[in-house]
């Protein structure tokens, strides 16, 4: 399981990608690709292949092999198999054997007309049962289709070097039918620098994922106009809007909230070497560097959309310093809650470190995102309890030329 990370420029299937589908779906995606030579498909040789076997066995054995015992298998193995036109003609295939085999043996070994009508029987009930797998099949993977896209929208890819940021993140959502959940990343250029906005939507399902696009709708056109801190405040009013439009709507989610962390990466010359950080009651990301891991500072801000519980308005933006080659390192409760059989939290903090310490290298974003996801996946047993996200931006190293590609 240590593939399947996906740089925030493109997307690379791997193992991992593998959590994040429903086991049924995958079984479908391999079994289609195991059935296929070069491009086409070979389903139909294993029917036909046993179809032959017992035309052959039958006739050596002078009919004493009683073919119906065997022969009503090939269009139930075509129908797990191949498409219904295929099943189709097998159950033909198979009923015209029977006969011919039948009527080559001397009389003592003929058939009874009950054992003919059940060949063509179950040819019959194959072609049912294959009709309704593919129909199956059809909807599973149009579904995937409809969530895929959905995941695109809400989560959408970016460009490698995007903003003069060097990132890279993966998402795992727990709930498996839907693929994606309520934790939601993006960055956006603007005119006052570049901006990241990492978070976790309250709740699961597709309500999550509904606030979840109202928060990047929000973010993506206020973050290339605005300054940091008015960026938080229209995060802020937009969970409010959302939650009272969902009560004048009746629906008992009306409540939710969702917990960020908003970084800005100013563009002027002199402001190379800090970043601004708001934090909206999420953990505070960890600074992981050559040097080590360093925690930034907590806050005391309320998640988004609980803003009017609080006398002081939307937390502070802070700023502190960040070196070149040190790494924001922000993560969600997949990665903070996860748990292994002993009940005892993955020790981020103190993984991280002891990688740093042992390989500098793994400060790099996609290492860094690599290394918390499989530290997660190994220490929870691949069990998540709740939707994951890794997300790993520091300013892009002069020179480095990196294309965003996945590692293998």
């Amino acid at each position: 399981m240590k593939h399947g990370l996906r740089p925030m420029g493109g997307r690379r299937r791997g193992p991992l990608d593998r959590l994040s589908r429903p086991a049924r779906e995958y079984d479908v995606l391999r079994r289609h690709q195991m059935l296929r030579v070069r491009g086409r498909s070979v389903a139909w040789v294993p029917p036909l292949v046993m179809l032959v076997a017992i035309a052959v066995i039958d006739f050596n054995t002078a009919g004493e092999f009683r073919m119906i015992s065997w022969v009503v298998l090939v269009p139930g193995i075509a129908a797990a198999i191949c498409g219904v036109w295929g099943t189709a003609a097998f159950a033909v295939l198979a009923l015209v054997t029977y006969f011919v085999a039948d009527m080559s043996y001397p009389s003592r070994y003929a058939s009874a007309l009950p054992d003919f009508i059940l060949v063509a029987l179950g040819g019959i009930l194959a072609v049912l049962a294959c009709a309704v797998r593919v129909r199956g099949e059809r909807h599973m993977l149009h579904m995937r289709d409809v969530a895929e896209t959905t995941r695109r929208t809400v989560l959408r890819p970016l460009p490698p070097d995007w903003g003069g940021l060097d990132h890279a993140a993966v998402h795992l959502a727990s709930d498996v039918e839907a693929r994606v959940g309520g934790d939601f990343y993006d960055v956006q250029q603007g005119l006052h620098g570049t901006r990241v906005l990492v978070g976790d939507v309250q709740g699961k399902g597709l309500d999550a994922v509904e606030a979840a696009a109202a928060l990047l709708g929000t973010f993506r056109e206020a973050a290339y106009h605005e300054e940091l801190g008015t960026v938080a405040e229209r995060l802020e009013l937009r969970m409010l809007r959302h939650s009272r439009h969902l009560a004048a709507l009746g629906r008992d989610d009306g409540d939710r909230f969702a917990t960020a962390v908003l970084i800005g990466f100013p563009d002027a010359d002199d402001e190379q070497d800090v970043v601004d950080v708001v934090v909206f009651g999420h953990d505070p990301p960890l600074v992981v560097g050559p040097g080590g891991v360093r925690h930034l500072p907590a806050g005391d801000g309320l998640p988004l959309g609980l803003g009017e519980l609080s006398d002081d308005g939307p937390p502070p933006v802070r700023r502190v310093p960040l070196a070149p080659t040190e790494t924001l390192l922000i993560t969600t409760d997949g990665v903070t809650e996860a748990r292994d059989a002993e009940g005892r939290f993955y020790p981020l903090a103190d993984e991280v470190a002891a990688a740093v310490a042992a390989d500098p290298l793994t400060a790099e974003p996609r290492r860094l995102v690599a290394h918390v996801r499989d530290g997660t996946l190994r220490h929870s047993g691949g069990r998540l309890a709740d939707d994951t996200t890794v997300f790993a931006v520091r300013r892009s190293l002069p020179g480095t030329g990196r294309k965003g590609r996945s590692p293998s």
